[in-house]
């Protein structure tokens, strides 16, 4: 039997460091209120000349080189970003480009903060049809490019960074097992209005910063604690494991107290929680490769250890795989 195994992780953050009592310049908010509520004490924000494809290709070389893959060695990349460089050409050809990965087929995909799961489970099925190959996954963000720095409930929660994943077959068990799930019924909840088809940029999209995200926190609050319990146990169930098979949970790294209540809902005992929030805030898609990367280059995940990823974002979308490392 084959299985797509994770061949090598990487990531990469910009090195401007914003911290909350930098944001108490700013905004009218303090470092007690962000920490207490959110867990975020910092976050990395991008240069005006850094762009979502150059953190991305950054992340993407650390895990060829973690991997031992040459670019032409690649098949597929997928890059999951809403933050693109632009909306066409895709993120994903212009990194292809920049790598050098010259059979690989390109393209983004956008399911906010789920991301890389989706981009992950995408690239897992279809090595899986295909019966050979190697796939680059990739999550990047330059969220501080689209922050409205006058909104201070939604200024203080997101930053910058780029994570990556190279997938491969192997007769020994990797991914186990994904789910995915969305509702667009919740849209709403989190979006950025203005900038394409519905609402084209105008003098008026602009008055009225309809260019930033806009978001209900607490809706997304209760939503995300919800899916993240729901996702958890779907993707073990169909993997035919439990939870205390799981050695390392890895959740989007939103907010301290979802992540906290997830982990007390699903029974995950503190240590297996890996957590780097504080750090880099909401990373959107990049959050969970990045939290892997760290996971694994630090030890946190040996060989055999059964790994469960969960992601939940604008969409409304969600979605959880499993690994055996």
């Amino acid at each position: 039997m084959q299985w797509v195994r994770v061949l090598g992780t990487g990531s990469s953050v910009p090195e401007k460091v914003l911290t909350n009592f930098d944001l108490e310049h700013m905004v009218d908010t303090s470092d007690e209120w962000i920490t207490t509520r959110t867990g975020i004490k910092e976050r990395r924000i991008a240069a005006p000349s850094e762009t979502t494809s150059k953190l991305a290709l950054e992340a993407a070389w650390r895990a060829l080189e973690a991997a031992q893959v040459a670019p032409e060695e690649i098949d597929c990349i997928i890059v999951g970003t809403v933050t693109p460089d632009m909306l066409f050409p895709s993120t994903a050809c212009l990194l292809q480009h920049a790598l050098g990965a010259k059979r690989a087929f390109a393209f983004d995909l956008e399911a906010g903060c789920t991301g890389f799961v989706y981009a992950l489970a995408v690239a897992e099925k279809y090595l899986l049809a295909e019966g050979r190959g190697k796939a680059l996954v990739v999550g990047a963000e330059t969220l501080s490019k689209i922050v409205d720095w006058q909104d201070r409930a939604t200024c203080v929660l997101f930053g910058d960074g780029a994570g990556a994943a190279v997938v491969g077959l192997g007769d020994r068990p990797g991914i186990l097992a994904t789910y995915l799930g969305a509702d667009g019924g919740g849209a709403h909840l989190l979006e950025l209005p203005a900038g394409c088809s519905r609402m084209p940029a105008s003098f008026e999209t602009v008055e009225k910063r309809l260019h930033y995200i806009k978001m209900n926190g607490n809706e997304v609050f209760k939503f995300a604690v919800r899916i993240v319990e729901e996702a958890s146990l779907e993707v073990l169930r169909k993997a035919q494991k439990t939870v205390d098979d799981v050695k390392l949970f890895i959740p989007h790294q939103a907010n301290i107290r979802i992540i906290q209540s997830a982990a007390k809902r699903l029974g995950i005992p503190e240590e297996k929680v890996f957590v780097n929030v504080e750090k880099y805030g909401n990373t959107s898609s990049a959050s969970i490769p990045i939290a892997l990367d760290e996971a694994s280059r630090s030890g946190r995940i040996r060989e055999g250890d059964i790994v469960l990823l969960v992601g939940f974002g604008a969409g409304l979308t969600w979605g959880a795989a499993l690994i055996q490392w």
